[in-house]
């Protein structure tokens, strides 16, 4: 069970970055919109990587990481696995509030706004906001990947 449920934690956070990569790739290479379509064609794309890449990876990290603590003895009294889960629920957090909420909601503005039914000036077509969070949440998670790499021995006050 044990190396299943760390298995399962690696190619959730494998999916997980190779997700905050593609965004952060589309973010940075998207040409400047010239039309509605174009816009549109940008948050359309990176709402379906953040709605079928970057959140089920999220989920099946998150939820085979706190597994692996509940039947691993060995963990429940080692600090870098509570840095790694307390590391976890901010990316989980911030991945919720500033990724996949807001890339969501321009993809449905967008394809609104191609549609005729919003008007196309209300979209900005800037996604610098995201690009910050996305190196930032990128950088916790490599963070994170470290602590289970390395292990280091964490002793918190109790």
């Amino acid at each position: 069970m044990r190396r299943l449920l760390k298995f399962l934690h690696t190619i959730g956070a494998i999916g997980l970055m190779g997700a905050m990569a593609a965004l952060l790739a589309v973010v940075w290479f998207a040409p400047e919109p010239a039309s509605v379509a174009a816009e549109a064609a940008v948050a359309v794309a990176m709402g379906q990587i953040a709605t079928w890449v970057f959140l089920p990876s999220l989920a099946l990290t998150l939820i085979a990481g706190l597994l692996a603590i509940a039947v691993t003895p060995g963990y429940h009294d080692a600090g870098w696995v509570w840095a790694k889960a307390a590391t976890g629920i901010l990316i989980f957090e911030g991945g919720f509030l500033y990724v996949l909420g807001p890339m969501q909601a321009a993809a449905k503005a967008s394809a609104s706004a191609l549609a005729g039914q919003l008007d196309p000036t209300i979209l900005t077509g800037s996604y610098g906001s995201e690009r910050n969070t996305l190196w930032v949440l990128l950088a916790v998670a490599a963070a994170n990947v470290a602590l289970g790499v390395w292990r280091p021995r964490l002793q918190f006050p109790v």
